[in-house]
Protein backbone atom coordinates (compact mmCIF):
# COMPACT_ATOMS: atom_id res chain seq x y z
CA UNK A 1 0.00 0.00 0.00
CA UNK A 2 1.77 3.28 -1.08
CA UNK A 3 1.91 6.40 1.69
CA UNK A 4 -1.33 8.05 0.18
CA UNK A 5 -3.84 4.97 0.14
CA UNK A 6 -2.03 4.19 4.24
CA UNK A 7 -2.50 7.89 4.88
CA UNK A 8 -6.67 7.89 3.25
CA UNK A 9 -7.02 4.43 5.21
CA UNK A 10 -5.57 5.99 8.33
CA UNK A 11 -8.01 9.39 8.21
CA UNK A 12 -11.27 7.19 7.48
CA UNK A 13 -12.61 7.68 11.14
CA UNK A 14 -11.63 11.45 10.84
CA UNK A 15 -13.00 11.01 7.41
CA UNK A 16 -16.44 10.28 8.96
CA UNK A 17 -17.05 12.12 11.42
CA UNK A 18 -16.15 15.71 9.36
CA UNK A 19 -16.48 14.94 5.82
CA UNK A 20 -20.09 13.46 6.04
CA UNK A 21 -20.78 15.99 8.09
CA UNK A 22 -20.03 18.49 5.72
CA UNK A 23 -21.96 16.82 3.21
CA UNK A 24 -24.57 16.44 4.84
CA UNK A 25 -24.82 20.23 5.47
CA UNK A 26 -24.01 20.78 1.74
CA UNK A 27 -26.77 18.60 0.28
CA UNK A 28 -29.46 20.05 3.39
CA UNK A 29 -29.53 23.26 2.09
CA UNK A 30 -30.97 24.82 -1.03
CA UNK A 31 -29.29 28.93 -0.57
CA UNK A 32 -26.05 30.19 1.17
CA UNK A 33 -27.42 32.11 4.14
CA UNK A 34 -26.46 32.44 7.29
CA UNK A 35 -28.20 29.22 8.11
CA UNK A 36 -25.90 27.67 6.54
CA UNK A 37 -22.62 28.91 7.67
CA UNK A 38 -23.77 28.46 11.15
CA UNK A 39 -24.38 24.99 10.16
CA UNK A 40 -21.02 24.35 8.61
CA UNK A 41 -19.46 26.50 11.47
CA UNK A 42 -20.94 23.39 13.93
CA UNK A 43 -19.75 20.84 12.02
CA UNK A 44 -16.34 22.09 12.14
CA UNK A 45 -15.74 22.90 15.45
CA UNK A 46 -17.73 19.50 16.45
CA UNK A 47 -15.00 17.66 13.88
CA UNK A 48 -12.65 19.09 16.65
CA UNK A 49 -11.08 21.60 13.86
CA UNK A 50 -11.00 24.12 17.01
CA UNK A 51 -13.00 27.24 17.28
CA UNK A 52 -10.83 29.49 16.16
CA UNK A 53 -9.45 27.83 13.12
CA UNK A 54 -13.28 27.18 12.12
CA UNK A 55 -14.18 31.02 12.52
CA UNK A 56 -11.15 31.78 10.20
CA UNK A 57 -12.09 29.22 7.69
CA UNK A 58 -15.90 30.08 7.39
CA UNK A 59 -14.64 33.88 7.19
CA UNK A 60 -12.38 33.35 4.06
CA UNK A 61 -14.91 31.04 2.20
CA UNK A 62 -17.52 33.67 3.07
CA UNK A 63 -15.16 36.04 1.33
CA UNK A 64 -14.78 33.53 -1.73
CA UNK A 65 -18.38 32.89 -2.17
CA UNK A 66 -19.24 36.49 -2.26
CA UNK A 67 -16.05 37.00 -4.43
CA UNK A 68 -17.06 34.20 -6.70
CA UNK A 69 -21.05 35.12 -6.59
CA UNK A 70 -21.67 31.35 -5.42
CA UNK A 71 -25.27 30.64 -5.12
CA UNK A 72 -25.64 27.03 -4.69
CA UNK A 73 -23.80 25.47 -1.65
CA UNK A 74 -22.49 22.45 -3.43
CA UNK A 75 -20.45 24.55 -5.06
CA UNK A 76 -18.70 25.57 -2.16
CA UNK A 77 -17.41 22.12 -0.86
CA UNK A 78 -14.15 22.78 -3.16
CA UNK A 79 -14.16 26.23 -2.15
CA UNK A 80 -14.17 24.78 1.41
CA UNK A 81 -11.39 21.93 0.78
CA UNK A 82 -9.16 25.21 -0.60
CA UNK A 83 -9.48 27.29 2.31
CA UNK A 84 -8.70 24.25 4.55
CA UNK A 85 -5.85 23.17 2.57
CA UNK A 86 -4.25 27.22 2.80
CA UNK A 87 -5.25 26.94 6.64
CA UNK A 88 -2.38 24.02 7.23
CA UNK A 89 -0.27 25.16 4.84
CA UNK A 90 2.58 26.73 6.60
CA UNK A 91 5.26 26.86 4.06
CA UNK A 92 7.95 24.11 3.65
CA UNK A 93 7.95 22.10 6.39
CA UNK A 94 11.63 21.71 7.53
CA UNK A 95 13.86 18.65 8.04
CA UNK A 96 16.72 20.39 8.23
CA UNK A 97 18.01 18.24 11.47
CA UNK A 98 18.08 15.34 8.99
CA UNK A 99 21.14 16.91 6.92
CA UNK A 100 23.01 18.59 10.11
CA UNK A 101 24.90 17.20 13.26
CA UNK A 102 21.50 17.49 15.14
CA UNK A 103 19.77 16.62 18.65
CA UNK A 104 16.29 15.93 18.08
CA UNK A 105 14.50 16.09 21.91
CA UNK A 106 11.28 14.43 22.14
CA UNK A 107 8.39 15.73 24.50
CA UNK A 108 5.13 15.52 25.87
CA UNK A 109 3.00 13.57 28.43
CA UNK A 110 3.07 9.82 29.21
CA UNK A 111 0.75 7.39 26.59
CA UNK A 112 1.37 9.93 23.68
CA UNK A 113 4.00 6.94 21.73
CA UNK A 114 6.93 9.48 22.44
CA UNK A 115 8.89 5.93 22.57
CA UNK A 116 7.62 4.59 19.90
CA UNK A 117 8.40 7.99 17.92
CA UNK A 118 11.94 8.19 18.73
CA UNK A 119 12.04 4.54 17.65
CA UNK A 120 10.46 5.30 14.43
CA UNK A 121 12.58 8.28 13.96
CA UNK A 122 15.33 6.01 14.33
CA UNK A 123 14.50 3.70 11.51
CA UNK A 124 13.95 6.53 9.07
CA UNK A 125 16.99 8.00 10.01
CA UNK A 126 18.97 4.62 9.83
CA UNK A 127 17.09 4.48 6.37
CA UNK A 128 19.42 7.61 4.72
CA UNK A 129 22.30 6.02 6.05
CA UNK A 130 22.61 8.10 9.07
CA UNK A 131 24.66 7.33 12.69
CA UNK A 132 22.14 7.72 14.97
CA UNK A 133 22.44 7.45 19.00
CA UNK A 134 19.38 6.98 21.56
CA UNK A 135 19.61 8.72 24.29
CA UNK A 136 17.07 7.18 27.39
CA UNK A 137 16.57 10.47 29.41
CA UNK A 138 13.11 8.80 30.45
CA UNK A 139 14.34 7.77 33.85
CA UNK A 140 11.42 7.93 35.58
CA UNK A 141 9.80 4.30 33.93
CA UNK A 142 11.78 1.53 33.40
CA UNK A 143 9.78 0.25 31.29
CA UNK A 144 10.33 3.51 28.57
CA UNK A 145 14.26 2.39 28.93
CA UNK A 146 13.89 -1.49 27.90
CA UNK A 147 11.21 -0.58 25.39
CA UNK A 148 14.01 2.43 24.08
CA UNK A 149 16.59 -0.38 24.31
CA UNK A 150 14.86 -2.99 22.29
CA UNK A 151 13.80 0.22 19.60
CA UNK A 152 18.10 -0.03 19.83
CA UNK A 153 18.53 -3.77 18.49
CA UNK A 154 15.46 -3.27 16.02
CA UNK A 155 17.49 -0.14 14.22
CA UNK A 156 20.74 -1.49 14.82
CA UNK A 157 21.65 2.65 16.64
CA UNK A 158 23.81 2.90 20.27
CA UNK A 159 21.64 3.58 22.71
CA UNK A 160 22.57 5.57 26.12
CA UNK A 161 20.98 4.97 28.84
CA UNK A 162 21.07 4.71 33.01
CA UNK A 163 19.29 2.60 35.49
CA UNK A 164 15.54 3.87 36.41
CA UNK A 165 15.46 6.96 38.62
CA UNK A 166 18.91 8.28 37.64
CA UNK A 167 19.41 12.24 36.21
CA UNK A 168 17.73 12.48 32.72
CA UNK A 169 20.02 15.15 32.53
CA UNK A 170 22.92 13.57 32.91
CA UNK A 171 21.80 10.86 30.35
CA UNK A 172 21.67 13.85 27.63
CA UNK A 173 25.16 14.97 29.24
CA UNK A 174 26.38 11.13 28.63
CA UNK A 175 24.55 10.90 25.35
CA UNK A 176 25.85 13.95 24.21
CA UNK A 177 29.94 12.95 25.13
CA UNK A 178 29.54 9.84 23.00
CA UNK A 179 27.43 11.79 19.76
CA UNK A 180 30.63 13.95 19.71
CA UNK A 181 32.99 10.64 20.28
CA UNK A 182 31.29 8.76 17.72
CA UNK A 183 30.77 11.50 15.17
CA UNK A 184 26.76 10.42 14.88
CA UNK A 185 24.66 12.45 13.34
CA UNK A 186 21.58 12.47 15.00
CA UNK A 187 21.30 12.45 18.82
CA UNK A 188 17.56 11.46 20.01
CA UNK A 189 16.25 11.93 23.05
CA UNK A 190 13.36 10.30 24.73
CA UNK A 191 12.49 12.39 27.70
CA UNK A 192 9.85 11.50 30.87
CA UNK A 193 6.00 12.48 30.38
CA UNK A 194 4.29 12.05 33.70
CA UNK A 195 3.37 15.49 35.66
CA UNK A 196 2.89 17.23 32.29
CA UNK A 197 0.75 20.04 34.73
CA UNK A 198 3.18 19.54 37.75
CA UNK A 199 6.59 22.37 38.50
CA UNK A 200 9.16 19.19 38.49
CA UNK A 201 8.60 17.97 35.26
CA UNK A 202 9.04 21.18 33.07
CA UNK A 203 12.12 22.32 36.05
CA UNK A 204 13.33 18.98 34.51
CA UNK A 205 13.06 19.59 31.03
CA UNK A 206 14.64 22.90 31.33
CA UNK A 207 17.79 21.41 33.20
CA UNK A 208 18.12 19.32 30.23
CA UNK A 209 18.00 22.25 27.37
CA UNK A 210 20.57 23.95 29.99
CA UNK A 211 22.64 21.27 29.71
CA UNK A 212 22.33 20.57 25.66
CA UNK A 213 23.42 24.81 25.54
CA UNK A 214 26.40 24.77 27.45
CA UNK A 215 27.29 20.96 25.98
CA UNK A 216 26.63 21.04 22.55
CA UNK A 217 25.21 24.54 21.20
CA UNK A 218 26.86 23.94 17.83
CA UNK A 219 24.36 21.09 17.11
CA UNK A 220 20.80 21.83 15.22
CA UNK A 221 18.32 21.65 17.79
CA UNK A 222 15.07 20.32 16.75
CA UNK A 223 12.14 19.55 19.83
CA UNK A 224 9.25 17.73 18.54
CA UNK A 225 5.94 17.40 20.95
CA UNK A 226 4.63 14.31 20.39
CA UNK A 227 0.54 14.47 21.02
CA UNK A 228 -1.72 11.85 21.20
CA UNK A 229 -4.31 12.29 18.09
CA UNK A 230 -7.38 10.66 19.91
CA UNK A 231 -7.31 13.26 22.59
CA UNK A 232 -8.31 15.92 20.80
CA UNK A 233 -8.71 19.37 21.90
CA UNK A 234 -6.98 17.95 24.91
CA UNK A 235 -3.94 17.75 23.12
CA UNK A 236 -3.99 21.58 22.75
CA UNK A 237 -3.67 22.30 26.12
CA UNK A 238 -0.85 19.86 26.81
CA UNK A 239 0.90 21.48 23.66
CA UNK A 240 0.21 24.92 25.56
CA UNK A 241 1.97 23.76 28.82
CA UNK A 242 5.22 22.61 26.93
CA UNK A 243 5.54 25.18 25.04
CA UNK A 244 5.61 27.39 28.08
CA UNK A 245 8.71 25.62 29.15
CA UNK A 246 10.99 25.35 25.74
CA UNK A 247 10.76 25.74 22.35
CA UNK A 248 9.07 23.87 20.06
CA UNK A 249 9.70 23.59 16.64
CA UNK A 250 7.63 20.80 15.69
CA UNK A 251 4.77 18.04 16.32
CA UNK A 252 4.42 14.28 15.86
CA UNK A 253 0.79 13.81 15.54
CA UNK A 254 0.22 9.84 17.00
CA UNK A 255 -2.85 7.36 16.68
CA UNK A 256 -4.57 9.09 13.86
CA UNK A 257 -5.82 6.27 12.56
CA UNK A 258 -7.89 5.12 15.30
CA UNK A 259 -9.72 8.63 15.36
CA UNK A 260 -12.48 10.66 14.62
CA UNK A 261 -10.62 14.00 16.08
CA UNK A 262 -7.79 14.07 13.20
CA UNK A 263 -9.18 17.85 12.59
CA UNK A 264 -7.09 18.33 15.42
CA UNK A 265 -4.18 18.72 12.99
CA UNK A 266 -6.06 21.54 11.44
CA UNK A 267 -6.35 23.43 15.07
CA UNK A 268 -2.85 23.22 15.77
CA UNK A 269 -1.53 24.84 12.98
CA UNK A 270 -4.10 26.98 13.18
CA UNK A 271 -3.83 28.08 16.67
CA UNK A 272 -0.04 28.12 17.42
CA UNK A 273 1.89 28.02 13.87
CA UNK A 274 3.43 25.09 14.92
CA UNK A 275 3.64 22.97 11.88
CA UNK A 276 2.65 19.34 12.36
CA UNK A 277 6.16 17.17 10.42
CA UNK A 278 5.15 13.90 11.24
CA UNK A 279 1.62 11.53 12.04
CA UNK A 280 1.60 8.42 12.75
CA UNK A 281 -0.80 6.11 11.19
CA UNK A 282 -0.45 3.21 12.31
CA UNK A 283 2.09 0.53 14.42
CA UNK A 284 5.09 -0.34 11.69
CA UNK A 285 8.19 2.52 11.26
CA UNK A 286 6.67 3.84 7.87
CA UNK A 287 3.48 4.66 9.10
CA UNK A 288 5.12 7.52 10.83
CA UNK A 289 4.97 9.79 7.49
CA UNK A 290 6.43 13.15 6.93
CA UNK A 291 3.29 15.50 7.13
CA UNK A 292 2.49 17.43 3.77
CA UNK A 293 -0.91 19.47 4.02
CA UNK A 294 -1.64 18.73 0.51
CA UNK A 295 -1.49 15.59 0.50
CA UNK A 296 -3.40 15.46 4.67
CA UNK A 297 -6.55 17.13 2.66
CA UNK A 298 -6.46 15.43 0.12
CA UNK A 299 -6.81 11.99 1.90
CA UNK A 300 -9.06 13.37 4.67
CA UNK A 301 -11.43 14.27 1.62
CA UNK A 302 -10.85 11.42 -0.25
CA UNK A 303 -9.36 14.02 -3.55
CA UNK A 304 -6.94 12.09 -6.20
CA UNK A 305 -4.65 13.00 -7.60
CA UNK A 306 -1.77 13.35 -5.28
CA UNK A 307 -0.61 9.56 -5.17
CA UNK A 308 3.00 10.17 -6.08
CA UNK A 309 4.38 6.97 -3.85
Amino acid sequence: MGLFSKLKEGLTKTRNNIVSGIDSVFSGFSSIDDDFYEELEETLIMGDIGVRATEEIIEELKEKVKKNKIKNPQECRQLLIDTIREKMDLGDNAYEFENRKSIVMLIGVNGVGKTTSVGKLAGHLKAQNKKVIMAAADTFRAAAIEQLTEWAHRTNCDIIAQSEGSDPAAVIFDSIAAAKARNADVLLCDTAGRLHNKKNLMEELRKIDRVIEREYSESYRENLIVLDATTGQNALSQLKEFKEVTDITGIILTKMDGTAKGGIAVAIQAEYGIPVKYIGVGEKVEDLQKFDSNTFVNALFDVEGNEED
